[in-house]
């Protein structure tokens, strides 16, 4: 095959902007396409596959193998060397197919005659979406060239397929953004909501992948490119004093100034490209090796060079961000992840949260218990299927997402909706009324804050005080050591209120998850077992006091309640307590008011203070079972695994066996015992654990309700001689006893 010259490239794309140009449906111009495509590089045949599904490939148009296999040839994902190509996301370029691993003989399709193949694939931004295949019965290996110029046209069609160029009358695949998608992802914050997509950060889509002029759209990425090094070189000025920050813009300068992505992006250009599409193409190669690399630092800078090429193409389009798209009035977040700031930004005028990373620890998580919107993680490809202004609903119950859903999925989540609803205004009804139950047995229940936007719901709730204030919250939204002033204003506020009822604060809670930005980070194979809580507290005793000042403060002579972290053992205790009366004396020489009474606890989150002596029992002021970090370390199975942490249940024998024994402890030693965490705002668990003596329940606000109306509708003494039979049957959980009962009762 005679060598092909750059013109020949540009030629091809030229043919291709026109082929698309016209009028014809979406099957039409794929046959063009593939007619072209083989024309010019002197192939017999030209094949484009696109995916069906997430894992099925199909032969959409092809010039060269026989037309009764379109749209009936389908292959699994590393299925043939097809599939081969789009599992690895890398060409495939082999003289004898036949013989080449994987290969899968199609007989439909009649391509055993032909020898040569090469196959590319056709993928935007790491997101696969097909495969285009050139073939010959030449033995030959495609040359350098060659593949280069197929790759480029496969970033051209993949554009073309994000903007719906092959849809419409006899398309060859539907139209993407226009079908309804459902996504499975992880619980973060429980809750359901209906509303419309709020993309935090859009992705930029580019209308130009071809271009005339290419000294034209060279200067164009050089001037946007010279822009962008100037942003960056802003930005390590402002970045003073901060270490960590200036690495990571350290590393943008180099990518910035790097020659040879530069290079790549003008060869691109001199192909036929645009400068958009230029960056875009080595963009998606960059996520493509970045999705394969197994050392963390590389990823780590593929995702430097990802989020720079974004900047740069906001840039060249003045697309992404701060567009003047218009919030809808019932936004749905999503986001690949997000800040605590940036979320708290959002505030309460979002009605859910869709990230497709994060964690259920992670600090936006966090954020949203706090204003108690429906979050929910780890829902991939969310933000390659959602759009702004899409129709979406979020079951933060069941873990997923109705991207634009048909009609009867909407009418039925509707209606649960609405059945939630009337639940809550019969919960309304009760809200006054005391936790008791049928046997006389009073449970008082309390709610779980972090921000001063919480505390409405204390007499909204029917909540009697606020049994577990997270603080570190104030920590993780700032870039620097919140002022002891202000945490005092802060905590007073709340204090003031909460209008007299008991607030429990609870002191700095981070490390595992929750890593301060203006810390130095601590890298831990283990992070959850590691340095945090009381544990930071310990070693870095000037934080400790400089918390511990502004809630004395705070209080204004009032009665005050702390509970300490993650302590693992009585010494731990002991030193933080200790650390208070230090700090009482500070204060009173320096003249402030103490508080008139402070009650000292802690939080038993590890099995191992469960077993502490009997001292302890009597010294610590009240104890709080921190059941979501409890459950995981007694079951071993890390909460943020999926594939673990729903295997145990919170109602298995074990596990109540154990908590009624802390409770017997607690009983002894007349310690006041609370449970604390998801669990605790379930009305099932919840009226378990009741049953086997805790008399003080934390949960969000909106759990208050529906587990209060389960109390007082039923017997403790009944549902323990249900768990007592369940034990004595040897059955592992006794949630399908205690099930069984309530239907009976019910």
């Amino acid at each position: 095959m005679a060598e092909r010259t750059e013109s020949d490239s540009r030629k091809l794309l030229g043919r291709l902007r026109d082929a698309m140009a016209g009028d014809d449906a979406g099957q039409a111009r794929l046959d063009k396409i593939t007619h072209l495509i083989a024309t010019s590089m002197g192939c017999e045949v030209c094949s484009i596959y696109l995916f069906r599904d997430e894992n099925t490939l199909e032969l959409c148009a092809t010039e060269g193998l026989k037309k009764d296999a379109v749209h009936q040839t389908r292959m699994k994902m590393g299925e043939g060397l097809v599939g081969r190509v789009a599992r690895r996301k890398r060409v495939i370029n082999t003289p004898d197919a036949p013989q080449a691993k994987g290969f899968r003989y199609m007989p439909e399709t009649g391509e055993e005659i032909y020898s040569s193949f090469l196959g590319v694939p056709i993928q935007r931004l790491g997101e696969m979406l097909g495969v285009l295949v050139v073939q010959s019965k030449e033995a030959r290996e495609f040359s350098a060239d060659e593949v280069y110029a197929l790759e480029v046209v496969a970033m051209v069609l993949a554009e073309m397929t994000e903007l719906g160029a092959f849809v419409g009358e006899g398309a060859a695949m539907s139209a993407r953004h226009s079908q309804p998608v459902m996504i499975r992802g992880t619980v973060a914050q429980e809750g359901v909501a209906e509303g419309h997509v709020w993309l935090h950060d859009p992705r930029v889509v580019v209308s130009n992948p071809i271009a005339d002029d290419p000294d034209r759209e060279s200067q164009r990425l050089i001037e946007a490119v010279d822009t962008l090094r100037l942003s960056v070189d802003q930005m390590l000025t402002l970045s003073v004093g901060d270490k960590d920050q200036r690495q990571v813009i350290e590393t943008y300068r180099m990518f910035a100034n790097s020659k040879s992505w530069m290079q790549r992006m003008q060869a691109d250009i001199t192909q036929g490209l645009s400068a958009e599409a230029a960056v875009e193409k080595e963009q998606s190669l960059a996520r493509a090796r970045m999705g394969q690399a197994s050392d963390a630092y590389l990823r780590e800078r593929l995702s430097d060079l990802d989020d720079l090429s974004n900047r740069l193409l906001r840039i060249l389009t003045g697309q992404g961000r701060d567009t003047g798209a218009e919030m809808p009035p019932d936004p749905i977040l999503v986001a690949t992840n997000i800040g605590p700031a940036e979320l708290l930004e959002y505030g309460r005028s979002l009605k859910g949260i869709i990230l497709e990373n994060g964690s259920v620890g992670s600090h936006a998580a966090i954020v949203a218990r706090a204003l108690a919107i429906p979050l929910i993680v780890n829902a991939g490809r969310v933000t390659l299927e959602a759009l702004n202004g899409d129709h979406v609903m979020v079951d933060g119950e069941q873990g997923i997402v109705h991207l634009r859903p048909e009609d009867n999925v909407a009418t039925a989540f509707r209606d649960k909706i609405a059945m939630q609803a009337a639940a809550q205004e019969r919960y309304a009804s009760i809200r006054d009324k005391p936790a008791e139950t049928k046997c006389g047995s009073v449970i008082g229940l309390h709610m779980n804050a972090g921000l001063m936007a919480d505390l409405p719901s204390l007499s909204g709730s029917g909540a009697e005080g606020v049994g577990l204030f997270r603080t570190e919250l104030q920590f993780l939204i700032r870039n620097h050591m919140p002022r002891r002033s202000e945490l005092s204003a802060l905590y007073a506020r709340v204090l003031d209120a909460a209008q007299g009822k008991r607030v429990v604060f609870r002191t700095l809670d981070i490390g595992s998850d929750k890593v301060l930005p203006y810390m130095k980070p601590n890298e831990e194979p283990n992070p959850a077992l590691g340095w945090r809580a009381i544990r930071v507290g310990l070693d870095k005793p000037g934080i400790m006091r400089m918390q511990l000042q502004a809630l004395f403060r705070a209080a204004k002579g009032g009665p005050l309640t702390v509970m300490f972290p993650f302590v693992a053992q009585f010494e731990e205790y002991r030193a933080a307590r200790a650390e208070v009366d230090r700090t009482l004396e500070i204060e009173a020489r320096l003249g402030h008011k103490l508080p008139s009474k402070i009650d000292v606890g802690a939080m038993l989150e590890t099995p191992s203070l469960a077993y502490a002596p009997r001292k302890f029992f009597e010294e610590v002021d009240f104890l709080s079972i921190g059941g979501n970090d409890l459950k995981q370390f007694f079951f071993a199975a890390d909460r943020e695994n999926e594939r673990v942490r729903k295997r145990y249940d919170t109602l298995n024998v074990s596990f109540l066996t154990f908590l009624e024994n802390i409770v017997a402890r607690c009983n002894e030693t007349q310690t006041p015992l609370s449970f604390c965490g998801e669990d605790a705002g379930r009305p099932v668990e919840a009226l378990c654990f009741a049953a086997i003596g805790f008399r003080q329940l934390s949960m969000r606000p909106a759990s208050i309700g529906p587990v209060k109306s389960l109390l007082r509708r039923c017997d403790l003494q009944e549902v323990r001689a249900v768990i007592e039979a369940a034990r004595e049957r040897g059955d592992m959980s006794v949630r399908s006893s205690v099930m069984a009962y309530l239907r009976e009762q019910y």
